[in-house]
């Protein structure tokens, strides 16, 4: 009755239309007063979730990256991108999904990503010939790489969603091998709709316009490096690399670029805020949610579920990406890593698949999730920025979600591409 009690409360918040963060809280507040246990327990364990020291970066690395997005630093990726693969068939889908690449390791966020790249290439590809629907499709599903491509604020959130057992470094490392994948897959795509659709190529700029591009985008690329490799190198932790990439991405908008006003500062600052708030209310209200979870033991009895389906780790992989994916598609990604890293993980180790393993698998699918409708935050924005309606972009979109969905089951199945680097380097 109680887990009913837990589900259905949470359920009839989100019909009702009440914030996510608020029907998980409620939900659980409705369970600890039917369990008769204090209240004050569940606001106990609220502040338990929040007062984490790693979950201090989160707030840097957002804030680090609004920074980069209104201080000019996707123009010159975007630059970039173009003066070293525009000139492949179709090329300014390939530049999308590079820009892609090299922005999400430095905003860590695809909602940004989908933003500030889509602004400055649709217009443009539209421009050149290109179809809005394909400018749309490309931006949007691309984005997923600043999910899965450290630095993440996402990874901290599954670290701590797991109990706190696992090492961001080792997230972070395990998700370059995995983002540069999906990248590949995403270009493939690309590549192949835009020679059916006949679009052209653009000129090669020549050597020295490359050499000028990546010097001139050298010191925003270096806000990753910071970040990434004060982590891997020991010397920081993930919240002081954080304040250091904050700092870093303050001085070269700044005072290098000089493009970052004080209208833009104010915006930045304001949307981290905002996000920030977000999430440590999801965080606090789903450490609640998953005491009652732990209580009622639901991550043993979906194990015996799925092991009386069957017996073969492959089938319950493929049944846990199936879910994950479902899930990913009517709610936000930040709530379902919270809520279903204590339930599937447990799964997952069970049939003994590496916990890091899992968390870029879960990345992939909720990512994914960003993009398909109802709830797709990406595919929301990216439509807004291109100009057409929802149902026109997932008319032509499944090239790309069979490109991400390979690269997914890739990932699933072939352990090495997400430990390899972690274990070589860390070892």
């Amino acid at each position: 009755m109680g887990l009913t009690l837990l589900f259905g409360v949470f359920a009839l918040g989100l019909i009702a239309g009440a914030p996510v963060a608020f029907a998980i809280g409620l939900a659980a507040i409705a369970c600890f007063a039917y369990e008769g246990l204090p209240l004050f327990v569940a606001f106990q364990r609220m502040l338990s979730g929040v007062s984490t020291f790693s979950l201090l970066a989160i707030p840097f690395f957002i804030f680090a990256g609004e920074l980069m997005l209104h201080g000019g630093i996707a123009r010159r990726l975007v630059t970039l991108a173009a003066a070293a693969v525009g000139s492949v068939r179709g090329g300014l889908g390939v530049v999308n999904v590079a820009s892609s690449m090299l922005f999400g390791g430095i905003s860590g966020s695809a909602v940004a990503d989908t933003s500030a790249l889509g602004s400055i290439l649709m217009p443009v590809m539209k421009e050149k010939g290109y179809d809005a629907d394909y400018a749309v499709n490309v931006t949007v599903t691309s984005s997923i790489a600043g999910i899965v491509i450290p630095p993440s604020h996402n990874m901290i959130l599954f670290a701590v969603a797991a109990g706190g057992g696992i090492s961001v470094s080792n997230l972070f490392l395990a998700g370059i091998g995995p983002g540069i994948l999906m990248c590949l897959c995403l270009m493939a795509a690309a590549y192949w709709v835009a020679v059916r659709r006949g679009y052209p190529a653009e000129p090669f700029p020549g050597w020295r316009a490359l050499a000028w591009s990546f010097a001139e985008s050298l010191p925003g690329l270096m806000t990753a490096v910071i970040i990434v490799g004060g982590v891997l190198s020991g010397v920081l932790t993930v919240t002081e690399s954080g304040a250091f990439g904050a700092i870093y991405a303050l001085v070269i908008t700044g005072l290098v670029y000089r493009e970052l006003t004080w209208t833009n500062f104010r915006a930045a600052v304001v949307s981290a805020v905002r996000t920030t708030a977000l999430v440590m209310i999801l965080v606090g209200c789903a450490s609640a949610f998953a005491y009652m979870l732990a209580l009622y033991r639901v991550p043993e009895q979906l194990t015996d579920l799925l092991m009386g389906i069957s017996q073969n780790p492959i089938v319950i992989l493929l049944i846990l990406n199936l879910i994950l994916l479902a899930l990913g598609m009517v709610m936000d990604m930040a709530a379902l890593i919270l809520i279903c890293t204590p339930i599937f993980l447990p799964v997952a180790t069970g049939i003994g698949m590496d916990p890091i393993q899992f968390g870029i698998m879960m990345m992939m699918n909720l990512g994914l999730g960003l993009c398909t409708p109802p709830v797709g935050a990406c595919l929301f924005v990216g439509c807004v920025i291109g100009g057409i309606k929802i149902e026109q972009a997932v008319r032509t979109i499944f090239p790309f979600y069979l490109a991400v969905f390979a690269a997914l089951m890739l990932v699933t199945y072939v352990p090495a591409i997400s430990l390899g680097l972690p274990n070589l380097l860390l070892e």
